[in-house]
């Protein structure tokens, strides 16, 4: 398989979304010119209909076919639409797939919420032509990079809107939303400020990474935090592994993958995840008497990435994903992010155009610091160290 030389989110991306997110009164922000390009008139409604119709299920835009609607209509008669890994309170995937539904009449299998983003290139794989296949990935930038031969290229209608540098030219993939890794804990075990701060025996069989390194983007980041905290780079993540390793050999790290059972429980109540995962169990922790705190540690500076939509190429509902991707760029779909505490590709340009959700910007409570977001040539670097050195424990 030949693996593209693509760059995910360039950091001048990340730079216009946190910028538009800092700015006060939700009103029209500017952007780097390079960041955002002119908006069509409205991403959220259908676009305008083609001269001629073409096949909704191998369509790449909508207005191949005669529309947003057009596209839809073809994935209702379809029935479903199957997505994989999209746990109900990840970045408010529950009230996307309950919005889209209600919109569409397009019934959502969810599969697999909890699987990791190289389960979800597994499950295809494993699946591929039965049906019960995923239509759609929401990938990681590590494992998206390398399968870029099993997507289908699709352009939504807010295109436009989507920098250069978030998007593969023909619409593989496409950057739809970010967020920052944090450490969220239960304020019972202590104030935590600094990634330094988990190395303490206090924390001893209560730290969890959400995910392998090498299989979900958010343990990958996590030690990219753990590196910039411990006089690593971007460039050299070696001194992250070797934190977490200090974690593992004191006991402090579990092996185990934290979701919100264990959150609830008390089995992990140190989590190191994104800040659109871990902000939105605060609210439903508190009636638990769990009183959750979500913070970006301050010995290390904000990292961010980007997660990646693309459409299955052997898809069992193609017209159906279709329909979805255009309505998670849709200005709906992406203030339904940003009301799940994450960053849709599109802010910048939906707060020039007066249509982001003001009150979901203020909430997110984005850093002013311009984040660290590695290349896809130091994520190559990455991962082939983590290969060879993340060897100490097993994160299932």
């Amino acid at each position: 398989m030949e693996k593209k030389q693509i760059r995910f989110a360039a950091m001048f991306g990340i730079v216009a979304i946190l910028l538009a997110a800092c700015s006060s009164g939700g009103g029209a922000t500017s952007a780097p010119a390079s960041a955002v390009a002119s908006a069509p008139a409205s991403a959220g409604e259908p676009s305008a209909p083609a001269s001629a119709a073409g096949d909704p299920k191998t369509a790449t835009s909508a207005a191949d076919v005669g529309g947003v609607d057009a596209i839809c209509a073809a994935g209702k008669e379809e029935g479903q639409v199957t997505l994989i890994a999209t746990p109900a309170n990840w970045a408010n995937y529950g009230q996307m797939i309950t919005d889209f539904s209600a919109k569409y009449g397009i019934k959502v299998q969810s599969d697999q919420p909890d699987t990791d983003s190289a389960g979800e290139i597994k499950a295809a794989t494993d699946l591929a032509g039965t049906g019960r296949q995923p239509d759609i990935f929401d990938l990681g930038s590590v494992v998206a990079a390398a399968h870029t031969d099993m997507y289908a290229p699709y352009q939504p209608a807010g295109w436009a809107d989507i920098p250069d540098a978030n998007k593969e030219a023909t619409g593989l993939w496409i950057n739809n939303y970010t967020g920052f890794v944090s450490i969220a804990y239960d304020t019972k075990v202590g104030e935590i400020t600094k990634v330094a701060d988990l190395a303490d025996a206090k924390y001893k069989g209560k730290v969890a990474l959400n995910g392998d390194p090498l299989k979900a983007s958010a343990g990958f980041n996590g030690v990219v935090m753990a590196a910039l905290a411990n006089g690593g780079s971007a460039d050299n993540i070696a001194p992250g592994v070797d934190f977490f390793k200090k974690l593992s050999d004191s006991g402090n790290l579990l092996p185990v993958d934290p979701n919100d059972a264990s959150v609830a429980s008390g089995q992990t109540p140190i989590v190191i995840d994104w800040t659109y995962n871990q902000g939105g169990l605060i609210a439903s922790l508190a009636p638990k008497g769990i009183t959750w705190k979500v913070t970006i540690p301050s010995d290390a500076p904000p990292v961010a990435a980007y997660y990646n939509e693309a459409i299955n190429k052997d898809a069992a509902h193609p017209a159906a994903a279709r329909c979805w991707v255009e309505y998670v760029f849709s200005d709906a779909g992406q203030n339904t992010w940003l009301k799940g505490f994450a960053l849709p590709v599109r802010l910048a340009a939906m707060q020039t155009a007066g249509t982001a959700d003001a009150a979901a910007v203020a909430a997110v409570n984005a850093p002013a610091t311009a984040p660290v977001q590695l290349t896809q040539a130091q994520i190559d670097t990455a991962t082939k160290y983590l290969t060879d050195n993340w060897k100490f424990i097993a994160i299932k």
